[in-house]
């Protein structure tokens, strides 16, 4: 070896015809079975290989190659391995100039078979396998930062590759390869560029599918976490994108396969949030614009990718909702529930736990700001049962937004609280989640939680700040909502302990947060009318609710009480709290939320010692800031378009309708605002009363008007001035219209005069005109 080494290297241009000869011999002794000339030749050839550099060492690659693809092609394992580690040294040869005639297509397909290999003797299996993985890793860097084998990365190839490696990696039993294939798929990974990045996800996702491996998905799960840790930061886009698809061509399997789907994207989404969200931001950037000049990650924004996540997941979750509903339809409709429905049932549940999860953790990686932006984007789709209120709850999770105005904006506001209204007392506890999600910014709710007569709230620390100026107009401008949905919240007839829980939390938190001296008085004056609703009882609510709404007014302003440090109030309100322990421990909230609490037979009004009064609040307000004036005018909450039309009772029932009738179809609202009964038909029939009737009618107006908060009569007004402006803009459309005229007819738009020409074809005559 030595000499002919010496040879080679003094005399380049004889390596051609060295080589074919080694070829030759080794060839002929592979068919005669005489491994023992097999190897020495082989070791020849790969001592050469290793010693010569010279641009004459093109050919004798070509014969080298050749013999090591026979090596490959025997179905000896020694000969496999034998060649495969001759081919390993080959790749870790860094050649001087390209190649362009050679290719590698054999090589990765043998490979591939090898960690296949189905060996009897398990030993054996194993060393073929490894021979394999190794084989396919020399590949890889023989070619990857080669531009002219580029080739490689197409979907022939890595269809071969991808694939081998997943196999190996799957096998537990088989620690050596599995973490050998591992290692060679990272290397992998991380050589993908830009635009080879899905031919590398793509057979991955295709591999799991083939084996059926999204449920259980532990393994698909670990594969994602080597892809979006090997690949570069700026392509986990990329894989987000092709998970997303993957989802979509699978939206009518079985639940377990897209919860499993939905739980890999979870994963990926998590690592992708590791990074700098700024980073994040750019990659979607450069989704847009490859060609951005932009030097460093900017601020995050709402790009296009945001959005598609939570538009296909969202799309998914309404799609399992839907499933499920079917599914129970169609059991409802049979004479009995099949044990396989109630399966069914449960793992629709688990896949929009998934999605809702995912949604989730994206949502909170994103700015304040934006996370806006995408609750907004979420409450535009059209409502699914409950669906809207999980998803936004796991989004609001620890939002912490240095104004409402821009955690709270009207297109987002007015559909939650729309949703607040419903007639499932779950959907409402999640609506006052969220919005103690969103006004909680300081952490306090974990102090305030349970509904309670707190002793001592200087001991719970409660932090909070002096109210900002866009706070004070974000009360002045929603404030009467927020007043009005949490009245109105309080007294559903199927509110439990956590109802009334959330609703003194909710109440807490915003004195905390939002409540200068303006907003005290208005809570102080929403705290009795939910008492004075509470004893007229006009709406004939069950005992429970009355008192449980009795305890919430005494905890609150127990707590408000100590909150603004009003000796007097205070006084008062422990008096009363006193007077309630001895004589009517149902109205406290230690005593009405145990099981079996006795109830009384009625709440007697006469009884002022055991009920807060508004003329003793209003006398202890008197102090400078505080308008004690006010709290002698009842609350009332606002009239609004849901009230005057009927009570939907779930996001489902709305749905139906919506499906049931087409927008054009459907009556005046003002019909639909009251029901035609017996009744009804008989108080029109009977005019005695009118007089009297019109005269209370103009007493409550001018009543309103001398006491109701500027507020309320500012929207009214608005109101009927809009509706006024409306119905003058109908009558002057119908009246006032010139005759046609060939020559044009003059219409101001937008203050500028347009010329429309009238054909003469077009123009209708008056039948005198005609002859």
């Amino acid at each position: 070896m030595e000499k002919l080494t010496f040879y080679a290297v003094s005399a380049p241009e004889k390596l051609d015809r060295i080589g074919a000869y080694l070829a030759e011999r080794l060839s002929r002794d592979v068919v005669r079975h005489r491994y023992g000339y097999v190897v020495i030749a082989m070791e020849a050839l790969d001592q050469l290989l290793m010693a010569c550099h010279s641009q004459s060492i093109k050919p004798f690659v070509e014969s080298f190659l050749h013999m090591v693809a026979k090596l490959l092609e025997s179905r000896e394992p020694d000969l496999q391995v034998l060649g495969t580690n001759s081919f390993v040294k080959f790749a870790n040869i860094e050649e001087d100039t390209p190649s362009y005639h050679r290719r590698y297509d054999f090589f990765v397909s043998q490979f591939s078979a090898m960690c296949h290999s189905t060996h009897e003797d398990p030993e054996t299996r194993t060393r073929i396998r490894v021979a394999g993985i190794k084989g396919l890793q020399g590949v890889v860097r023989k070619t990857v930062n080669d531009e002219l084998q580029a080739i490689i990365w197409e979907p022939q190839h890595m269809d071969k590759l991808i694939p081998s490696m997943l196999f190996n990696m799957q096998d537990d039993g088989e620690e050596n390869p599995a973490s050998l294939a591992e290692s060679c798929f990272r290397e992998l990974l991380g050589r993908a560029a830009y635009g080879n990045m899905n031919n590398a996800v793509r057979p991955v996702l295709v591999h799991l599918d083939n084996h059926r491996l999204w449920e259980p998905n532990e393994f698909a799960v670990s594969c994602f976490r080597i892809i979006m840790y090997s690949i570069q930061a700026q392509h986990s886009h990329h894989v987000i994108q092709q998970v997303l698809g993957h989802l979509d061509t699978h939206n009518k399997n079985t639940p377990r396969m897209r919860a499993g789907i939905v739980q890999v994207l979870l994963e990926t989404v998590a690592i992708a949030a590791k990074g700098s969200v700024g980073e994040l931001a750019w990659e979607v950037a450069y989704t847009v614009n490859p060609n951005s000049q932009t030097s460093s990650p900017p601020n995050l924004w709402l790009g296009p990718t945001v959005l598609e996540v939570f538009n296909t997941l969202l799309k998914h979750l309404r799609m399992s909702v839907d499933f499920e509903l079917g599914e129970n339809s169609r059991r409802n409709s049979g004479a009995s529930v099949s044990s396989s429905g109630r399966v069914k049932e449960s793992e629709e549940r688990i896949v929009q736990n998934a999605i809702i999860q995912t949604i989730g953790f994206f949502g909170g990686n994103l700015p304040d700001y934006q996370r806006a932006e995408v609750m907004m984007f979420i409450m535009g789709k059209v409502p699914v049962y409950g669906t809207p209120c999980h998803t936004l709850d796991t989004v609001t999770s620890g939002f912490k937004s240095k104004t409402m105005v821009a955690a709270l904006p009207a297109p987002f506001l007015d559909p939650l609280f729309s949703i607040s209204l419903m007639e499932d007392c779950e959907l409402r506890q999640l609506v006052l989640e969220i919005l103690l999600n969103i006004i909680d910014r300081h952490d306090n709710r974990a102090k305030l939680r349970g509904i309670r007569i707190i002793p001592n709230v200087a001991a719970l620390k409660i932090k909070r700040e002096k109210i900002s100026k866009q706070d004070v107009g974000f009360m002045k401008k929603h404030g009467q909502q927020l007043y009005r949905h949490i009245y109105l919240g309080c007294k559903e007839e199927d509110n439990g302990h956590k109802n009334f829980e959330l609703l003194f939390t909710t109440l807490a938190v915003l004195t905390i947060e939002l409540a200068n001296e303006e907003v005290v008085v208005d809570l102080i004056r929403l705290a009795l009318a939910l008492q004075d609703m509470s004893l007229a009882n006009e709406e004939n609510m069950p005992m429970v609710i009355r008192c449980g709404i009795m305890a919430l007014v005494a905890a609150y302003l127990n707590f408000l009480s100590q909150m603004i440090a009003n000796p007097a109030f205070c006084q008062h309100v422990s008096k009363v709290i006193e007077m309630r322990n001895l004589e009517a421990p149902y109205l406290l909230p230690e005593h009405i939320f145990r099981e079996k609490c006795p109830l009384p037979n009625c709440l007697e009004k006469e009884d002022r010692s055991l009920y807060f009064q508004t003329v003793d609040l209003a006398e202890c307000l008197v102090a400078p800031g505080y308008n004690a004036e006010r709290l002698s005018i009842p609350y009332v909450p606002q009239v609004t378009d849901e009230d005057r039309l009927t009570r939907r009772k779930s996001l489902v029932d709305t749905i139906s309708l919506q499906v049931d009738f087409p927008s054009d179809s459907l009556p005046d609202k003002s019909l639909l605002a009251e029901e035609i009964t017996f009744e009804t038909l008989k108080k029109a029939i009977d005019t005695t009363g009118l007089e009297e009737q019109e005269k209370e009618k103009r007493r409550q107006v001018m009543e309103k008007f001398q006491k109701a908060p500027f507020e309320e009569i500012a929207a009214h007004c608005e109101s009927k001035a809009n509706m006024l402006h409306d119905r003058l803009a109908q009558i002057f459309e119908l009246t006032i219209r010139p005759p046609p005229s060939p020559s044009g007819v003059v219409s101001i738009s937008a203050g500028h005069a347009q010329h429309q020409s009238v054909p003469v074809y077009e123009m209708k005559f008056p039948d005198l005109c005609v002859y």
